[in-house]
């Protein structure tokens, strides 16, 4: 019995811990585990994906920390899997969101920088590392995708993503 309590209360604890580190800035996930719908869009499904954008994450001789490329460009109802490959020597991220949302997360990311975190819209990388993000851009409009490691979004990491609103639409 006094096994299973321990038992009882290690998962207890452990699922605080993970609620605790996982969603932030209000959160984009909801209670019964499915996200919510984003100003950028929602996540997209593997099956669904219209094209592949491959990004780069780097530093540049001069210190800046830079996304090549610096802009993109999609339509809306595009799902686009973003294959991002962090070629630089620090740890990166690749964040989408609208203007807003990445302040309020970089400004949560400055007060708690060694945030874990697990958002569909994201992906956090060690040097040499990939990963990818698959996205539905439901919305129109101008949006973010950004570095928010504390300092980097500073130090030009940081991009324009552009939905234009697709032709079914006007």
């Amino acid at each position: 019995m006094k096994k299973l309590l321990t038992f009882a209360a290690g998962l207890v604890f452990a699922s605080g811990m993970a609620h605790a580190a996982g969603q932030h800035a209000g959160g984009h996930g909801n209670s019964d585990g499915h996200h919510a719908m984003m100003a950028v869009g929602e996540p997209g499904e593997a099956g669904k994906v219209s094209r592949n954008v491959d990004v780069v994450m780097r530093e540049t001789d001069d210190g800046e920390m830079i996304f090549e490329p610096s802009a993109l460009d999609v339509r809306q109802g595009e799902t686009i899997r973003f294959r991002v490959h962090n070629r630089g020597e620090l740890e990166h991220e690749f964040v989408l969101d609208d203007h807003h949302g990445v302040m309020e997360h970089k400004a949560l990311m400055e007060r708690f920088p060694e945030m874990e975190h697990d958002d569909p819209n994201s992906v956090r990388l060690d040097s040499g590392k990939r990963g990818e993000v698959i996205w539905k851009f439901t919305n129109s409009g101008t949006f973010e995708f950004a570095c928010l490691i504390p300092g980097h979004y500073d130090s030009g990491m940081k991009g324009e993503l552009t939905v234009t609103e697709s032709q079914a639409n006007n």
